[in-house]
Formats: C-alpha cells, sequence, structure tokens
C-alpha cells in the first residue's frame, strides 16, 4: 500500500513524469545523433568503399589472425614436434630523423612462433598452438580466447625449446621439453567439430608494439607500430596421415594501394631447417566500435534522473507536506524504502526502454555508415542494456536519499553529480593520468558504468585499456555493486536520519 501511495504521489505530477520520459528520450536522441555522425571508410583515393569486417572466431568474437604459416594436411590423428632454436625479430620505432625509419633488433612481448594444428587457411577457423613468445614463455593457445601458461622464459640456439602438438579427435594437446627427450605437458584444448582433415605446421607471427604516452591534458594516447618475428625450427616431425608438399600462406594478409602486399610475411627452408617469419597476431580483437558507444546520451539522460529524485523528496519539505506524508505512514523508514523502489521502478521501466531502442537502432546505424562493430553475446548485449537502465535506476536511489539527507535540492543535486556524474567525465576524458582515473573508477560510485563494457580486458593481448578507451579496472558486475553498495549506505543513513529527528 505505501508503494502505491507513493507510485501515485509520483505519476500525479505532470512534471516529474515528463522529466522521466524527456530523460529516456535525451539518451536516444543524442545516441542516435552521435550514431548518425560517425562514419568509417577504406577506400583508396576518390572512391571510398567500406571497410572489411573482422574475422570472427569460433566463439563468435572478433578476432585478429595473421600469420605466416608453413603447412601441410594431415588426415586424423597425428602431431608435429619441432625444435625452436631461435627467435629474433624487428621493431619500427619513432623515427629520430624525420623520413628515416628507424627500425631496431628485437621482440614485442607476445610475438610468438611454433606449432599449429587449424581447422583451415581461412581467417578465424579453429586451431590450437603451442608457441614461445618474446617475453611470456612457453604458452598453449587456442580459439583466440584461451591462453595456458607453460614454461616461463626465451629461446635462443643456447637454450633452444621443444614443441610438440598432437591430435586425438577433437582433442588437442601440447608439450614443451628442453631436450626432445623429457617432456611436460603445456595443456589441452577440445575443438568441438574439427574437421577430419586439418592443417598443421609451423607459424610465426608479431603484433604491433604498443607505446602509451601522456597527452597534453594528462590523459594518455597510445600508438601501435609494425613489428615482425622469425623462428628457426629444426628437427621436424610429423606423424599420421599427412598429404602434399609443404605450403607457404601469408594467412590475413593485406594488400597496400598499389597492389603489393602490406608488410608481408616469408619463410625459407635449407635442409631441414625452417625459417618463419610473421607480422600481426592470432587473439582476439579489442579495436573497433562497441555497443556500448551508441550510449553517449546516458550522462545527460543521468543528471535529469537525479534532479527527479532528489525533487521526490524534497518537494515535500519545501512544501511543508512532509508532516502529512509521515501522519500516513508512521515508519518513516518503510516511507523511504517505498519512495526508493517507485522512483527506482519509474526510472528503470524508462531506461529500459531508452537502451533497448538507442543500442537496436545505432548499431545498424553505425554499421550502415560503414562502422564495423565488435561482435558481443545475445547475454553480453542483454546486460549491458539491463545493466545500464539499473545503473539509472540505482543512481536515483543513491539520489533520493542525498536529497533525504540535504533536504535541499540543490545541494542534494550538487553532491549527487560529484559523486557520479564527475568522477565518470573526468575518468574517461584526457583530463586525468590512467591511474588517478583507474583509482576514480573503483571508489567512487561512478565505477557502476563498468556495467557497459561489453569487450573484456584479454592478458594475453596487448591493448590501451585505460578508461578512454572503454575499459574499466573492475569488472562489470563488481563495479555494479560500488555503486549499489553507496546507493544502500546512503539509504540506510537516511533512514536513521529521518528517524532520529523531526520532519
Amino acid at each position: 500500500m505505501t508503494v502505491r501511495a507513493e507510485w501515485t504521489k509520483f505519476r500525479t505530477v505532470r512534471g516529474w513524469v515528463i522529466a522521466i520520459g524527456a530523460a529516456a528520450l535525451v539518451i536516444v536522441l543524442l545516441g542516435l545523433s552521435s550514431a548518425s555522425g560517425s562514419h568509417a571508410s577504406c577506400g583508396a583515393g576518390p572512391v571510398e568503399s567500406a571497410c572489411p569486417a573482422a574475422p570472427v572466431g569460433p566463439g563468435g568474437e572478433a578476432v585478429d589472425d595473421k600469420f605466416f604459416f608453413v603447412h601441410r594436411s594431415l588426415a586424423g590423428n597425428g602431431s608435429i614436434t619441432a625444435r625452436l632454436t631461435s627467435m629474433s625479430g624487428q621493431i619500427r620505432k619513432p623515427d629520430v630523423t624525420p623520413g628515416v625509419r628507424n627500425v631496431v633488433a628485437g621482440l614485442v612481448p607476445w610475438a610468438k612462433a611454433g606449432v599449429m594444428v587449424k581447422e583451415s587457411t581461412k581467417q578465424g577457423s579453429a586451431y590450437a598452438a603451442v608457441l614461445v613468445t618474446g617475453a611470456h614463455g612457453t604458452r598453449m593457445q587456442h580459439d583466440f580466447t584461451h591462453d595456458v601458461a607453460g614454461r616461463p622464459g626465451g629461446v635462443s640456439p643456447d637454450s633452444p625449446r621443444w614443441l610438440r602438438l598432437t591430435r586425438s579427435g577433437d582433442t588437442l594437446a601440447g608439450y614443451e621439453s628442453a631436450d626432445g627427450a623429457s617432456w611436460a605437458e603445456v595443456g589441452t584444448a577440445r575443438l568441438t567439430g574439427l574437421p577430419a582433415t586439418v592443417e598443421i605446421g609451423l607459424f610465426a607471427a608479431s603484433p604491433g608494439d604498443l607505446t602509451v604516452t601522456q597527452g597534453d591534458l594528462g590523459g594518455s594516447v597510445s600508438a601501435s607500430r609494425f613489428t615482425e618475428a622469425t623462428g628457426v625450427f629444426d628437427r621436424v616431425t610429423l606423424e599420421g596421415e599427412t598429404s602434399g608438399a609443404w605450403r607457404d600462406d601469408d594467412i590475413g594478409a593485406t594488400k597496400g594501394p598499389d597492389g603489393s602486399f602490406h608488410h608481408p610475411g616469408r619463410a625459407g627452408r635449407s635442409g631441414g631447417t625452417f625459417s618463419v617469419t610473421g607480422v600481426g597476431d592470432i587473439a582476439p580483437s579489442i579495436e573497433g566500435q562497441t555497443v556500448e558507444r551508441t550510449l553517449t546520451g546516458v550522462l545527460i539522460g543521468l543528471i535529469v534522473v537525479i534532479v527527479v529524485a532528489v525533487m521526490f523528496i524534497t518537494a515535500e519539505y519545501r512544501r511543508g507536506l512532509i508532516r502529512t506524508t509521515l501522519l500516513a505512514v508512521p515508519d518513516r523508514g518503510r516511507m523511504l524504502v517505498a519512495k526508493a523502489v517507485t522512483i527506482a521502478g519509474a526510472t528503470f521501466a524508462a531506461g529500459l526502454a531508452a537502451t533497448s531502442i538507442t543500442l537496436t537502432i545505432g548499431t545498424r546505424i553505425l554499421r550502415a555508415n560503414g562502422n564495423q562493430i565488435l561482435p558481443v553475446s545475445p547475454l553480453t548485449e542483454a546486460r549491458v542494456i539491463v545493466g545500464t537502465a539499473a545503473l539509472l535506476a540505482v543512481s536515483a536511489v543513491l539520489a533520493l536519499a542525498l536529497g533525504t539527507l540535504f533536504r535541499r535540492a540543490v545541494g542534494a543535486v550538487i553532491a549527487a553529480v560529484l559523486l557520479i556524474v564527475v568522477p565518470y567525465v573526468l575518468a574517461t576524458t584526457s583530463v586525468l593520468p590512467d591511474t588517478a582515473a583507474h583509482w576514480l573508477l573503483r571508489v567512487t560510485p561512478a565505477a557502476g558504468f563498468a556495467i557497459q563494457q561489453s569487450i573484456p580486458e584479454y592478458a594475453h593481448v596487448l591493448g590501451h585499456y585505460a578508461p578512454i578507451a572503454g575499459f574499466y579496472p573492475l569488472a562489470p558486475w563488481a563495479g555494479f555493486a560500488v555503486l549499489c553498495g553507496y546507493a544502500a549506505s546512503a539509504l540506510a543513513l537516511a533512514v536513521v536520519r529521518l528517524r532520529g529527528r523531526d520532519a
């Protein structure tokens, strides 16, 4: 009955209802306007063309699948064993002398060379690999998102690394050895639906050299430059039914405007020794537009929600109606909880409708304008939509509690904005260093915005994992829990204060 009374009170004040509707409309209009103004093209010269879609891995995620592959066909079960005797590479650094390429010897941390079984040479197809990296030791990786650590350390002519990968049905097992006699298992992978005939061989890849520098305003700026890695293999043996000669494929190689390959890989053979040089990466892609980028209007809508939530309680103080409310509901805590349920429910319903419309239509507009949207699962998309509506609802409860504590609309609105909006703006713009931005998004209610992050941070992918790039220091539900903690604490404090003094 108390909730019904508060709901009746809320819906009979036309200004509050209109304002909540306006908040939803702002989210939709700003989001769709931003999507409409975002265009992308990969054309050369006067003719524009749509950018090619990123390959999609077995799990439905966008992936980078670019490497050099020396391989043969394997029918049924079998294995490959090889000794990796050395790894070397080149890294493009910023030019010291204008116009003179500054290329130095070296390997980036996630450069990789090793042995692989892959469903086919098609980008995004299933695979498993045992490999040695530039700085993270031996790993077993499969299907782009999975990574298991083996023995640490690099490889050199004085300390070669033996690698083995075996196939038994859909199960791949990876092994490593220091001497080719005593083997240790690195990991196993199950590639469901792996065809009878697969490609098996040697590979090398090297992601770009990522550098992050501080911008003029304090925020960070990232840049990625060309690198390549070369692995030298010998003692290569294959077991099982293989066919055909060794074939060289530069998987994912792109052509420049003149038709030539852009940074091609290569391979060489001398007797039983293979030299394989590759560029690119075999990993999830984190570069591109995300679905939550359509929700740019949420911040303005949130400010409107804060004002309405504060007015929902402070208007009764300003008009002298609070005593009448408390006579009808003597339990002051019950009254305040009923108000919280009412404002949260109204805000959630409006926010859910707004975010659903904006994300669904906004992503379609972005794609129509040539933008590549990083795909996510339906469950993740639902979490972004529902989570954003819940973010608005819980923020409304926090604002209501602050309104109860301050009793004055201006002070409560300012406090809510300083707690939620300002930290988010400071953290996601080029104002603060990344460390300070991470701190704000861990300890303030703005941590709740993590619920919108759709693409996770991958430990085996070097990226600019900063708030300005859409990555938060806390996991989505952990960040949302911080906001809920603030709202619950403020509401409890408001109940105590309300019960402990005259209305």
